[in-house]
């Protein structure tokens, strides 16, 4: 079983300080919630998200839902052999259930986080708690951590595929992230940081690469 950590996402609801900037209050009568009850989301939120400590990180659950649709689709998410955790710049960490179908409308996905930050699930299948990086780690229990970054040794999805691939209970943790590089406490968790590119990439795009390549490794295995 692969886990797949998309770390320090940019997925939150709406912090208190901001609450009543006009962008979001703009957002809450458009939507008719409380500015508690949404998702920060750069995309509607960006005036009022000036004033937020680490905000280029911030307020993009569009990131992380596009990555979460390039892992789930995937025959081996699909066939129950990938396990997918969201842990946010917050503290907070969201499990999703196996072999659960992300929703690829962004609307439903964005009404789906907002319940299960907010405490709220729909038959277990997302599931928030307050967690750190070290405790999720802990959870997991993997044989080794690998963090994908352009600070890493060069390597390439290929190379990383095959040793994932001959592991029990390896992790691949990847930032959930527009830009910047992991803060030491994720840092704290990974055992090695690979590059698979010599160009920056999105997490999708990595997400994607990595999962398609861990299904070919793991095809020559049973061969």
């Amino acid at each position: 079983m692969l886990s797949f950590v998309l770390a320090e996402a940019g997925l939150e609801l709406v912090p208190k300080e901001i609450w009543r900037r006009p962008a979001v209050a703009a957002d809450a009568r458009r939507r008719g919630k409380e500015p508690a009850e949404m998702l920060l989301d750069r995309s509607f939120h960006h005036s009022a998200m000036a004033s937020l400590r680490d905000a280029e990180k911030r307020g993009r659950p569009d990131l992380v839902h596009a990555t979460l649709l390039s892992v789930t689709g995937t025959p081996l998410y699909l066939d129950g052999r990938v396990k997918v955790w969201i842990h946010t710049s917050a503290g907070i960490a969201v499990e999703i259930a196996e072999k659960t179908r992300v929703p690829k409308s962004y609307i439903r996905f964005r009404g789906l986080m907002e319940e299960a930050l907010a405490g709220v699930t729909e038959g277990g299948l997302v599931r928030a708690r307050a967690m750190g990086m070290k405790e999720l780690a802990r959870r997991l229990r993997p044989d080794r951590v690998f963090g994908l970054s352009v600070l890493g040794r060069q390597g390439s999805a290929e190379g990383l595929a095959a040793e994932v691939a001959a592991m029990k209970a390896p992790a691949v943790v990847v930032g959930g992230f527009p830009r910047g590089h992991f803060s030491g406490t994720t840092m704290a968790v990974i055992d090695e940081l690979v590059r698979i590119h010599p160009r920056p990439l999105e997490a999708h795009v990595v997400a994607a690469r990595v999962v398609y390549e861990v299904e070919k490794a793991e095809a020559r295995f049973k061969d």
